[in-house]
């Protein structure tokens, strides 16, 4: 079945993306049109139920998805490339403009220099207002007119359609749009990792539960897996689902939601997950993963894959929160926690610079680690179930929508 890939952004470029994109045959190409990007979430909120994968007509609409933790499957969006501004800069020739002295947004300022060297174009009088998320299509439309009346530029060149409507009227400007080229290349790209992610979901996932006495309930406990669950000879419970599947039922192996109604009945209970490309290799796993969680504590889970990767999920016990992680200790917790150690070293440094601050958020662990908010979230959640996090409130950190939660982190 093809993959369904949902196009988004201002409707003549959906249109010009969806056409383009249609000749290749790659995927099924779903318009997607906003008539503002302030519509960004919005479209894309309603859209992901019914896509495979989403592709962003230009950065603007992907960096406000990303920002509000809206882009949870494969996800690009085309690039303005070099060839695209040049095309451009031959149209202003060929209609007698002087494109010696041009502002031009969105693009990187090595990109329209060097676009413009090949071109033997002169750059001292050109003006750059290179992306970076934050920018507003008021901040482009500034740029653009501070431009033309402090540097005498002639002509802007702007990546946002709600920017090139305001600026029309009040100088020369031009929109510039994503070429064939970059249509059709990031669209093999996103179907390609689209691909990839499906083949991801489908992996064998087997799961060992080691309960010290038979439980009636667990069968309904598992029912979120969606799988199955037989005996195996030595008395403990296998369990037979999908990567995909476990994802979702544990928050991205971040949490066992039976896990704690498990320690209420039996006082122990060690559950371990493989997952693996065959039914021998999610087994093999699944045994590494349960012996692991023995060595944890008396109630604990593992999640192990391939490359001696480990994810520990402990059973929450109500503690307070441990003191501080020490340098010797940072393998360890990096292992419990399933994060790297050179991440954890550098959240230890968000964690020194924020002292005086009550905690830190997602966003601002976004930023440090140069990562989506999305996955900031998941890197506090898993520090959490480590027992080295704990969320102590919010903070409206001058934004709308909901308050970030504001987490205390001890590392």
């Amino acid at each position: 079945m093809a993959l369904t890939v949902g196009v988004i952004g201002p409707e003549d470029l959906v249109d010009k993306v969806v056409a383009v994109g249609g000749e290749t045959g790659a995927a099924r190409l779903v318009a997607l049109p906003y008539r503002h990007e302030d519509e960004t979430l919005d479209v894309v909120g309603q859209a992901r139920a019914h896509v495979d994968a989403l592709l962003f007509t230009g950065v603007v609409p992907h960096t406000l998805a990303a920002g509000a933790g809206l882009v949870d499957r494969p996800a690009m969006y085309v690039p303005y490339s070099g060839a695209t501004l040049l095309r451009a800069l031959v149209e202003l020739l060929r209609l007698g403009h002087d494109v010696s002295r041009i502002s031009i947004d969105t693009l990187s300022r090595d990109e329209v220099t060097e676009t413009l060297t090949e071109a033997k174009l002169p750059t001292e009088h050109v003006r750059v207002l290179p992306y970076r998320p934050g920018l507003t299509s008021r901040d482009l439309v500034d740029f653009h007119l501070s431009a033309h009346e402090r540097h005498g530029t002639t002509v802007a060149l702007t990546c946002l359609g709600s920017a090139y409507h305001q600026l029309e009227h009040r100088l020369p400007a031009v929109r510039l749009a994503p070429s064939r080229h970059s249509i059709r290349a990031t669209l093999r790209a996103l179907v390609l990792a689209t691909t990839g992610a499906h083949s991801g979901d489908a992996q064998v996932a087997l799961g060992i539960v080691d309960l010290p006495a038979a439980d009636g309930e667990l069968a309904a406990d598992l029912a979120a897996l969606g799988g199955s669950l037989a005996g195996l000879p030595d008395g403990s419970r296998l369990a037979v689902t999908t990567r995909g599947a476990l994802e979702k039922a544990t928050d991205q192996f971040t949490r066992l939601p039976f896990l704690d109604g498990l320690a209420a009945r039996h006082g122990s209970a060690h559950v371990g997950f493989g997952l693996g490309r065959t039914a021998a290799e999610a087994e093999a796993l699944a045994r590494r993963a349960v012996n692991r969680a023995r060595s944890v504590g008396p109630v604990a889970g593992v999640v192990s894959m391939k490359d001696d990767i480990d994810i520990v999920i402990a059973h929450d016990t109500g503690d307070p929160l441990p003191p501080a992680a020490t340098p010797k200790s940072t393998g360890l917790l990096a292992r419990r926690a399933g994060l790297n150690p050179q991440t954890l070293e550098r959240l230890r440094e968000l964690v020194a610079a924020e002292e005086e601050e009550p905690g830190i958020t997602a966003h601002r662990v976004a930023e440090h680690l140069a990562v989506q908010q999305r996955t900031a979230r998941r890197i506090l959640k898993r520090l959490e179930r480590a027992g080295v996090a704990v969320p102590v409130g919010s903070r409206q950190e001058g934004r709308t929508g909901r308050p970030p939660i504001v987490y205390r982190v001890r590392l």
